[in-house]
């Protein structure tokens, strides 16, 4: 099962939705697929501008690692080594916070991950669970 863009579109809006509804500063927010490629990403007026790399980091990682941000959060904490080796095997590209959150289908398959910034990581990470509910699809942040 592939997310289509369609359905990242959707995602997105119900993030942002979300987002507003719980008053939060400007979000950007980017889908990827199960091979780490953006299918879609948005980032609102007055978000700053480094926030959709912010974002897309987020969700490689969740993608790259096969956890969310708060498992990557945890492992940062108890293996900073990891954590680095990490970062450089991916260029870079990893930011093991909340707001990086897995989307399984309802088989448990990993079939994309959605990525937020903009507000506190646990408010990003509750906006991404949010858009990727309201597509049917369970997320793991």
């Amino acid at each position: 099962m592939l997310i289509i863009l369609e359905e990242a579109r959707a995602i997105i809006r119900a993030t942002l939705e979300r987002g507003r509804e719980l008053d939060l500063k400007p979000l950007t927010v980017v889908v990827l697929d199960s091979g780490a490629h953006v299918i879609a990403a948005e980032r609102e007026d007055g978000a700053s501008p480094g926030r959709f790399d912010i974002a897309h980091a987020k969700a490689y990682g969740a993608i790259m690692l096969g956890i969310g941000g708060r498992a990557q959060m945890a492992r940062a904490e108890s293996q900073a080594y990891f954590v680095n080796a990490m970062n450089g095997l991916f260029g870079g590209r990893f930011v093991p916070v909340p707001g990086g959150v897995l989307v399984r289908e309802t088989g448990g398959a990993v079939i994309g991950a959605v990525g937020v910034t903009g507000d506190s990581s646990d408010n990003d990470a509750a906006a991404a669970e949010a858009g990727i509910a309201s597509a049917g699809y369970q997320a793991e942040a």
